[in-house]
């Protein structure tokens, strides 16, 4: 994809973490104003929706305490009070454009009758020229529905709400080939056809003190808005005129090419649905569904993690541990760890009965790499 068709996009999904809003854990009001600026010139064109950190960073400050907590008890308590300090500085820097709150937990889009609701929402704020500013909703959230970080929140809403494009403005000006913090000789990527474990491990894993995510978070939603056919952009949100050189067709950034979007119940599968537990493989059951776009039969299963039914959509990891897949399961937990490692004919002794050969058969599968 050519940056120049980056212009044409007519609903963008712009996502603002802490580290941009927050960077040495104290909210940078001027500099938020500044980015209102470029979002609203942004928003002339388009329609335009925020996924905004800051929340407990706001909350934090308000409370008086010295740095984020790291229970999840304190965490929502510093949200309920950031929270509303969030939407009500955005509301003032939008000047006469409305802000819509919109706050998601992952409950919403793993329910396809709630996703629907987000979505007439998103709709209706949109029709009526306001720009939603969506975070999680991290006062009810637990971790068993949380989604993790605001990256994985902004590709979620690209699906939400049927984006063109996903932003995602980091503290750093792009994706490099190796960690510019440790490595003097690292080097931008300025387009990105596929992110690939190589990749991931260049971009290491930690967040700043005031977010929860990292350069490995933003990779992973990158992916993610690809699988859906939408182009990404991870570039600088400390220097305020970025948007308007991206959308000017500067090679600012690390622009991510979009693949060949999954659709139907795969597309639900990788995007929509929580994982309730995990199937670890041998490297033999590893490489068939990797390489040979095979199911996953019993044979191949050496563990079984988590307390699933049939029908759930489970992670299906290697010897280390590292999921590659997702899909739906066949057998709920207890069974797949009573034939973990039979033969196929070996089922129906083992469990009396045998609904499949497959423990995840290759059509319910969606490797995380695609």
């Amino acid at each position: 994809m050519e940056r120049s068709g980056l212009a044409g996009a007519r609903r963008v999904v712009v996502k603002i973490g802490s580290g941009v809003l927050a960077p040495a854990g104290r909210f940078d009001r001027a500099h938020q104003q500044a980015l209102a600026r470029a979002l609203l010139a942004v928003g002339e064109r388009r329609e335009l929706i925020v996924v905004s950190s800051g929340a407990i960073a706001l909350g934090v400050e308000r409370l008086g305490w010295r740095s984020r907590p790291k229970d999840i008890p304190r965490k929502q308590a510093a949200a309920a009070v950031g929270q509303a300090l969030l939407m009500r500085t955005w509301d003032e820097a939008f000047g006469d454009r409305v802000a819509g709150q919109v706050l998601l937990t992952g409950e919403v889009v793993g329910d396809r009758r709630r996703f629907l609701h987000a979505r007439h929402t998103f709709a209706a704020l949109l029709a009526a020229g306001a720009i939603p500013v969506v975070n999680e909703n991290d006062t009810v959230a637990v971790e068993e529905i949380k989604f993790g970080d605001n990256d994985a929140l902004a590709a979620l809403v690209v699906q939400v709400v049927d984006a063109d494009l996903l932003v995602i403005l980091s503290d750093v000006d792009a994706v490099y080939d190796a960690d510019p913090r440790r490595n003097r000789n690292a080097r931008p990527l300025r387009t990105v056809r596929r992110v690939t474990p190589s990749i991931l491990e260049a971009a290491g894993g930690a967040g700043s003190a005031v977010g929860t995510g990292g350069m490995v978070t933003k990779l992973r939603a990158a992916r993610r808005a690809g699988q859906l056919g939408v182009p990404c952009v991870i570039a600088s949100g400390r220097d305020p005129t970025t948007l308007a050189r991206l959308f000017g067709g500067e090679e600012v950034g690390t622009l991510f090419s979009p693949s060949e979007p999954l659709r139907g119940r795969r597309r639900w599968i990788a995007h929509a649905a929580k994982p309730k537990g995990r199937l670890l493989v041998d490297e033999g059951a590893e490489a068939a569904l990797v390489r040979g776009r095979k199911s996953l039969l019993a044979t191949g299963l050496t563990a079984v993690e988590g307390r699933f039914a049939v029908g759930d959509v489970v992670e299906i990891a290697g010897l280390d541990g590292t999921p590659f897949a997702l899909g739906l399961a066949r057998y709920g937990a207890d069974e797949a760890a009573r034939i973990a490692g039979l033969r196929t004919a070996a089922i129906e002794a083992a469990l009396g009965y045998k609904d499949s050969d497959e423990v995840v058969h290759r059509d319910d599968l969606v490797l995380l790499e695609d």
